[in-house]
């Protein structure tokens, strides 16, 4: 991040919160996936800082932010849980409403607060996801293929001990990351949280929520027929899997918001970083719509 975001740690109550902020304007806050921290927004959050005032913190339980100790329905790692920690820590700063962007596990955290805090949140932007509701209703033999590791990180135990036995091996260190790939401080940022076990756990913490309470969170408001109120932008990477799996991508997101636009970004997965300018553009033509 650049000299003029400011680097701040901010208690809110049951967790701490590691967080990097600055800009003026309307606030942004951008939540990343896993396994990144917030980091990850390094070359997207500059550009972004010249129109909004922009907040970039790990959530809880990733990077440097608290591991609070779990409970066997995994309730302190769900979304609603780590929505509420957004909200609180927005207003620590001074920013009752705002707009929100949320990377692949960081998408079902914004969507949650968009849900969950309709006169909070004035836009949402979404990438690389759609639901956890929704794409657990459309889970099939592709998805099991290919996402299988959704499955495996919600069982208990083996996943860390998998995991924690070469962190380095499990997350392609020297193959698709690398410090030339990821800048060498995001690298730096991301291969400490993937070699702290504490970390890895809570990450896991993540997954096991996903297919439990947050689903359960989901189904209950897509049976109610409750919507997302404020506009909403879907972007997904051209070289990922999105499409693929969905088909439709915004028409799976039409199921679940009043207000809904986007498209492709010509990228892979981790798009804040392979093409922060293209995301850029359109999130700025997007919240200053």
């Amino acid at each position: 991040m650049p000299d003029n975001f400011t680097l701040d740690r901010v208690e809110l109550g049951s967790v701490e919160l590691r967080v990097r902020h600055g800009g003026s304007g309307p606030a942004v806050l951008l939540l990343h996936g896993h396994p990144r921290t917030h980091t990850t927004w390094y070359r997207v959050a500059p550009l972004l800082a010249e129109h909004f005032t922009v907040v970039c913190p790990d959530t809880r339980g990733y990077g440097e932010s608290s591991k609070p100790p779990t409970t066997d329905d995994h309730e302190p790692y769900s979304k609603r849980v780590m929505a509420q920690d957004c909200v609180e820590l927005m207003r620590t700063l001074g920013h009752e409403r705002f707009a929100v962007v949320g990377h692949d596990r960081g998408a079902y955290v914004a969507t949650r607060l968009a849900f969950d805090h309709p006169d909070i949140v004035r836009a949402l932007a979404v990438l690389d996801a759609v639901p956890i509701g929704a794409a657990l209703a459309r889970c099939g033999a592709k998805f099991a293929r290919e996402w299988w590791h959704w499955f495996f990180f919600a069982t208990p135990d083996k996943p860390e001990r998998a995991i924690n036995a070469d962190p380095d091996a499990w997350y392609d260190i020297g193959t698709r990351n690398t410090p030339e790939r990821l800048g060498e401080a995001n690298f730096a940022d991301f291969r400490g949280a993937i070699n702290d076990p504490a970390t890895v756990h809570a990450m896991l913490e993540d997954y096991r929520a996903g297919l439990g309470l947050d689903r359960e969170h989901d189904d209950a408001e897509f049976a109610a027929g409750n919507k997302i109120r404020c506009p909403t932008l879907a972007l997904w990477a051209s070289r990922d899997d999105l499409d693929d799996l969905y088909g439709d991508v915004l028409g799976v997101w039409r199921e679940w918001a009043h207000d809904v636009r986007g498209g492709r970004i010509d990228s892979g997965h981790h798009m804040a970083e392979e093409a922060p300018e293209a995301l850029a553009a359109e999130l700025i033509r997007f919240f200053a719509g």
